[in-house]
């Protein structure tokens, strides 16, 4: 037999999960499946927000550091001696 696919993609509410989600709705003046397509949509939105964010740090140039102490004289030990006048 095959298994049935559930109606939409959200995941399955228990039953208790439901009438928290419906106290929530009947107080905003709405009914249960308008608060969860507006919850929906508001997560949507904020993934988006995040994504650009991300992309906007990303793309974001971070100015070169000056070396510290320790590189620098890392550095200058690997360059060869000067000869002597």
């Amino acid at each position: 037999m095959a298994a049935q696919k559930p109606r939409d993609d959200a995941p399955r509410m228990t039953d208790a999960q439901r009438a928290y989600e419906a106290r929530r709705a009947a107080k905003a003046g709405m009914s249960l499946e308008k608060w969860l397509a507006a919850k929906e949509k508001d997560r949507e939105e904020e993934r988006r927000a995040a994504a650009q964010d991300a992309t906007r740090r990303a793309a974001e140039v971070v100015p070169a550091k000056k070396p510290n102490l320790f590189r620098r004289l890392l550095d200058r030990a690997q360059q060869p001696l000067k000869p002597s006048r």
